[in-house]
Parts: C-alpha cells; structure tokens; sequence
C-alpha cells in the first residue's frame, strides 16, 4: 500500500473543517444507523457470522440474484486482494491512472503488470494483448471521473473471453452515465464486479463492500476469503441499510450540478486544468506550481484537505483530485485557491 491516499487530516495539527481529498460526500445523515449500531453494540461480545451469510442473502436478494452469487467483503480494497491472492501469478493489465491497490494487490501475488493507457478499439476488433489474462478497470473511475461506456465494456468483454475483466463500479452511485447491473455482470462467465457500500452511504470507517459475479468466479474467491474478515457492527450496518432504502444520503442530480458549478468556478480561475467528468470528483492540474504545495497551504492554513494526486501512475506534481462537498464548502475551496495562486 503506497502512502499518500486521501483522507489524511492525521498529518496535520490543525482540524479539518472541509475534507475534499476522499471521494465521500462528507454530510450524510447517518442518524438513523448510528442509533441502529448503538443499540446493536451488545453483540461485538459474540463472533460474526464466519463469513457473511445473511447480508450476502440480503444482497442477493436486492439484485436478484442467487446468494452464491454475491462475495461480502471488508470493503471493496479486500476484495481487491482477494481477487489478486485467487488468481496469483496472471499477466494482468490495468487500465490507468487508476487507483494504485490494484498494482500493489496484484505484484504482491506475483502478477506480471502491464499498464494500459488506452482500451483498444473497435477498429483493433477491441483485443487485448494475447498475453493478457486479467484487466482491471474503475468505472466511473478514480482519479479522472471518466465512464467507459457500456456498450464498449461489452464488447471487449465479448472479444476477449480468455481474460477475467475485473470492473469496480464503487462509485456506481455517482453517476447518471449507464454501467452494468450486478445481474449483467453475473451473465458473464468472465467478469467480476465490486461494489462499495463505503462510498454509497459515506462511511469508510466500517469498511464493507461486495463482489458480484458468476458462481464459478466466485467460488474461487471464498476458498481464499478469511474467516469472520467483516465485523459485527459492519454486518448489522449493511442490514439495515438494505432494510431502510429510503435513507439515500444524497440527491444525485443536484449533487452532479453542484459539482459542475464547482468545476466551472475553478476553471474560472484561469490557472488550472480542470478535467471533465461524469461523477462527483475531478482530477485537476495546476498550470504551475506543486499539488503538494497547495494541499500543504489548503490544511496547515485554512483547514481544507485536497488529494495530492501526483502518485497515480502516469500524472505528474502538478495534478490534485478533489470531490465535491456542500455549495458553502466548495465556496470556500474556491476563494482560497484563488488567495494561493495570487501568492
């Protein structure tokens, strides 16, 4: 695991009273289940269930699927190595700039990593190399924002039936564009899907996410799972959500819109790159200067926190990513980006 992820206000001395740097929405009322986990708090005296049995059932149950079907994991990074550690030794390639655990998953159980820049197209027929076996991919993806679009996910899937296509749609909430359904993927002998309960309901503190696929992928993973690897409260937590879908903790569409007025703010600016987007966060390059320099200024300053995005493969020190919080909080990273380039 590389050092530099988001969501590090423990470096800093002062509070952080705006955290942009992790792709959450930070104000979601989670009232309701926090009162729920309160009064389940009796039950961390007992072991989970070895391994997720009912919330996997749960979850089957919300995308019709069959419970064999659905892998619960201790957020959706587990996943990640679990899917590394099943299929050890695979010549792999991942999709870039994209979020580094999928390399440090794969070279810790030996893969062989290529980077690709660019998906083939349907001029290339959509082949992959013929050495490839497995190919990693976020969608909507992070730290750029963009979709691959579905229709092209399909068809290099279709075309490329020796290779495992492992998607991770954990920010499949945060975007209008189309992407696959846990059923879809499941109709493929060859693709698994994560999903992020985390992103969904902002709360990474309890770390829970899940992987959909055929049994036959699947089946692999859990000879590799951990025994009692989600916790209690995390358990309790995804039951309760699935039994209250009426607590959604944000309207996208006006979310979507406010993080366009952001982006259109900051472009506004004149001294930044701000890259399109089909999600809630942007990635956006500094025409001059260090992202490191700004993020230093934003915390010890004003106490915004950004993400230093110069550790993803392919960018540079002049790129951060940010995610949209409030109309006042991003206001406010605004202004004060401005007082920084005018230093």
């Amino acid at each position: 695991m590389i050092k530099g992820h988001g969501d590090d206000a423990y470096q800093y001395g002062r509070p952080i009273t705006a955290n942009f740097s992790s792709n959450v929405f930070g104000r979601v009322d989670l009232s309701g289940l926090k009162k729920h986990l309160c009064a389940c708090m009796d039950e961390i005296g007992s072991y989970p269930e070895p391994e997720p049995y009912t919330l996997e059932a749960g979850l089957a149950k919300k995308h019709r699927l069959q419970s064999e079907e659905v892998c619960v994991t201790n957020g959706a990074t587990e996943a990640i190595y679990l899917i590394a550690q099943t299929f050890r030794g695979t010549n792999t390639a991942i999709f870039q700039p994209t979020f580094s655990e999928y390399a440090d998953a794969c070279r810790m159980h030996g893969h062989r990593v290529t980077a690709l820049f660019m998906l083939p197209t349907e001029k290339e027929h959509y082949r992959l190399p013929s050495d490839i076996r497995m190919l990693w991919l976020c969608n909507p993806n992070n730290p750029t924002g963009w979709v691959v679009k579905k229709e092209v996910l399909t068809a290099l899937i279709e075309q490329n039936p020796n290779v495992c296509f492992v998607i991770d749609q954990s920010y499949e909430f945060f975007t209008m564009s189309p992407l696959f359904t846990a059923s879809e993927a499941v109709s493929f002998p060859n693709v698994l899907l994560l999903h992020s309960m985390t992103k969904r309901y902002a709360m990474p503190g309890l770390r829970l996410g899940y992987v959909t696929g055929c049994i036959g992928l699947l089946g692999r993973l859990r000879t590799n799972r951990m025994p009692w690897s989600v916790n209690q409260l995390a358990i309790q937590a995804g039951n309760y959500l699935l039994d209250h879908p009426w607590e959604a903790p944000v309207e996208l569409e006006e979310y979507l819109k406010e993080t366009n007025r952001l982006r259109e703010n900051l472009q506004a600016l004149g001294a930044l790159d701000v890259w399109e987007t089909e999600t809630h966060f942007m990635l956006v390059g500094l025409r001059f200067g260090k992202a490191s320099a700004l993020k230093a200024y934003l915390a010890e300053e004003h106490g915004i926190l950004i993400r230093d995005a110069s550790n993803f493969e392919g960018l540079d020190e002049r790129f951060f990513r940010i995610a949209a919080q409030t109309p006042e909080e991003n206001d406010r990273l605004v202004e004060t980006i401005e007082q920084w380039l005018k230093e």
